[in-house]
């Protein structure tokens, strides 16, 4: 019973968001799929195509499979900061030994770690590909808005030529210090998450097993 209780709980804000977006779902279904010719040999391809993407816009979807994206992203955006300032030091150190911003960005994409490493080699192809230094920053950081203080430092040292390895350096303590802050703060965070299962967990677990058999003992002998 206890079980069965907790899961209605738990799905109840799924269904209040589902009946929310029914309508909607409603509506895209009543719509009329793409007309293709009989003679065509991918018409029931384009019926599938149709027929999935009506399916990924439906409310059950949506609702069920949302906190999986929205976790899959906040792992990545946690990955990206704490990879950063490795990829910053990186950075530096190619700027230091002479590299231009873009080159010192290519040496870093070879050695930084994975997360980091997929922006940096995604604005090195775009560069390749005749896309601005500062235009495949932009796409970057649209993707990874936590790379934008990094963008802008590269971008002015390859517009201006100026001396980036100063601002890098202080890019680097800045997200270092941010991690440490971050840490600290998911460490105060504990002790709060862990009332959850105490609470509503061990202590009806404890009640259960030990004062409810007492009571039905005692009244069993009344």
């Amino acid at each position: 019973m206890l079980a069965i209780a907790w899961a209605a709980l738990l799905a109840t804000p799924l269904v209040v968001v589902a009946r929310r977006a029914a309508p909607a779902a409603r509506a895209l279904s009543l719509g009329a799929p793409p007309t293709v010719p009989a003679s065509e040999p991918t018409r029931w391809r384009t019926r599938v195509a149709y027929d999935l993407a009506a399916a990924r816009d439906l409310a059950v979807v949506r609702v069920v499979f949302a906190p999986f994206v929205r976790r899959r992203a906040a792992r990545t955006d946690e990955a990206m900061a704490r990879e950063l300032p490795v990829a910053i030091d990186l950075l530096g150190v190619a700027v230091g030994a002479g590299c231009t911003p873009f080159l010192a960005v290519e040496a870093a994409a070879r050695w930084a770690p994975p997360t980091v490493a997929g922006s940096l080699d995604a604005v090195v192809r775009a560069c390749a590909l005749g896309v601005g230094f500062a235009d495949a920053w932009r796409d970057a950081t649209a993707r990874h808005p936590q790379l934008a203080p990094l963008a802008d430092a590269l971008s002015v040292g390859d517009r201006s030529g100026a001396p980036v390895g100063p601002a890098l350096a202080r890019l680097a303590a800045e997200e270092r210090a941010t991690a440490r802050r971050r840490v600290e703060s998911q460490a105060r965070r504990v002790p709060v998450r862990l009332l959850l299962p105490l609470v509503f967990l061990v202590l009806p677990a404890f009640v259960l097993l030990t004062v409810v058999p007492g009571l039905a003992a005692g009244l069993a002998r009344l």
